[in-house]
C-alpha cells in the first residue's frame, strides 16, 4: 500500500500522542524517573519531538550517539500537540504555501513551533519514499510542552537496543514485532494545510 507522502503517523490514544526524544543520561534518566524534565533541560533552546520511533532511532543511532544515550517516549496531550501544529511554520520556503521568501522568513521568526518533513526510515534506517513529521518547539511552545502537555515520560532505551540487536542478527520479524504500534494521526486537513507541501 502506498502511503501519503506527508502524513503524521504515531502511537496515539483518544487524548494523547507519544513522541520521542533522546538525551544524555543526566537529563533523560531524571526525566523518566520524575515524569518531567529536570532543571538542566534548557527551555531557551528549540527542542524537536518526533512521533516516529524509527526516525528517532535514525537520529540517535539506536541510542548510541553521544549525548543521545537515553531514549525517551514522551506521552503528551493531543490538545497540546495540535496547538503546536496550529501555531507552527514550515521550516523551509514553499512557493505554493508562502507568498515569497520574505513572508516565509517573517512567519518563521514569529512562530513558536516549526515543522519539517524528513524521509521515514525502515528497520535498517534506510530512507523510505514517505515523510515523517519533526516538530520543533521554542519559546511558548517549549514552555507549554514541558509544563502543561506531558502526561508521562518512559525510558525506552532498552527497547531500542533490543530491537537493534534483532536487526543486527537479521531477525527482522522479531524486531518488527517489538516496534511501537504507529498509525495515521487523525489531524484535520485544516490543521496541516499550512504545513504540508503540495502534492502530499
Amino acid at each position: 500500500m502506498t502511503l501519503p507522502r506527508y502524513q503524521i503517523r504515531g502511537r496515539h490514544t483518544d487524548s494523547t500522542i507519544t513522541v520521542y526524544q533522546a538525551y544524555p543520561p543526566r537529563i533523560g534518566l531524571p526525566a523518566a524517573r520524575d515524569g518531567r524534565f529536570p532543571a538542566a533541560w534548557q527551555r531557551d533552546r528549540m527542542t524537536w519531538i518526533k512521533p516516529s520511533f524509527l526516525w528517532m532511532m535514525y537520529r540517535c543511532g539506536w541510542g548510541a550517539k553521544e549525548n543521545q544515550e537515553t531514549v525517551l517516549a514522551v506521552e503528551i496531550s493531543r490538545d497540546g500537540f495540535e496547538w503546536a501544529l496550529e501555531h507552527a511554520w514550515l521550516s523551509h520556503y514553499e512557493p505554493a504555501l508562502h507568498p515569497d521568501q520574505a513572508a516565509w522568513r517573517q512567519g518563521l521568526g514569529r512562530a513558536p513551533a516549526r515543522v519539517q518533513w524528513d524521509p521515514e526510515r525502515d528497520l535498517d534506517l534506510r530512507p523510505l519514499p514517505h515523510r515523517s513529521l519533526q516538530l520543533g518547539l521554542a519559546g511558548e511552545a517549549a514552555r507549554r510542552y514541558a509544563d502543561e502537555w506531558i502526561v508521562s515520560i518512559t525510558d525506552v532505551t532498552a527497547l531500542a537496543r533490543n530491537i537493534h540487536a534483532h536487526v543486527r542478527d537479521r531477525d527482522l520479524a522479531a524486531a518488527r514485532g517489538l516496534l511501537p504500534a504507529e498509525r495515521p494521526y487523525p489531524a484535520p486537513d485544516a490543521l496541516l494545510d499550512h504545513l504540508r507541501p503540495r502534492g502530499g
